[in-house]
């Protein structure tokens, strides 16, 4: 069964979506906001797993609301926008549905969550973000949802952290310890000051300066366990 919530400005295109949904009894509408803070509100109080998120809406956009949850949920954009407009985003979402919606869409659209849902077993819960959490994360026009075991590292910068995942670097508005709170540490591990990283991306692991560590990560980076946390990280490691 799908949690879902409707984000979207027009009450037509609300009600003509849930009229929709009738079809699909594995969906259930919880609830329904008309801009970004009211729909940030309910995402935070219902714990959806599956949100349909209108893109351009008065004040915030459906994208500035991603940027500011801890966690985002799967994400069916609804948008007036051609099929042009939308390659500029190069967000994973599960889909896009241009208004008017078809059902076949929908249809097409509920079929990839079911897909995914089967992969990931349904994980969705408080507290800890496990490796299957996705995160929604955005450098310019191009948007990402990124799950967190495609994460190498975060690097601090300032009140942001830097994502390293493929070729990318973008930032959130997420300090490193704020995140270290939030991340499982039997996965991600607080290297020094600076960097957190992600113990299955770890290539090489060598000795460095004053009993420190230096590890090589699979996408080239290398990063100084500070001599406090070496200590911690071969008791983990059990080296």
């Amino acid at each position: 069964m799908h949690k879902a919530i409707i984000i979207d400005d027009e009450r037509l295109a609300r009600n003509e979506l849930k009229k929709l949904l009738l079809d699909f009894p594995e969906v259930e509408v919880i609830d329904e906001a008309t801009n970004a803070t009211e729909g940030f509100e309910k995402i935070e109080k219902h714990n959806p797993n599956l949100i349909f998120l209108d893109i351009q809406m008065p004040g915030k956009t459906g994208f500035d609301m991603l940027m500011e949850l801890e966690r985002a949920p799967h994400v069916i954009f609804t948008t007036a926008y051609d099929e042009y407009a939308l390659k500029a985003f190069e967000v994973n979402a599960l889909d896009y549905l241009m208004k008017p919606i078809e059902p076949r869409r929908l249809a097409d659209a509920l079929q990839k969550l079911q897909q995914v849902e089967e992969k990931e077993n349904g994980v969705f819960n408080r507290g800890i973000l496990n490796e299957n959490d996705q995160v929604f994360v955005k450098d310019g026009e191009r948007c990402w949802f990124v799950k967190l075991a495609e994460v190498r590292m975060f690097e601090s910068v300032g009140n942001y952290a830097k994502v390293f995942f493929a070729g990318n670097k973008p930032l959130i508005l997420k300090s490193l310890n704020a995140l270290e709170e939030r991340l499982d540490e039997k996965i991600f591990f607080r290297a020094n000051r600076k960097h957190i990283v992600n113990l299955r991306m770890i290539e090489k692991i060598e000795p460095y300066f004053n009993g420190g560590l230096l590890l090589d990560l699979q996408g080239g980076e290398k990063v100084e366990v500070s001599r406090r946390q070496a200590v911690k990280f071969k008791e983990m490691m059990s080296l």
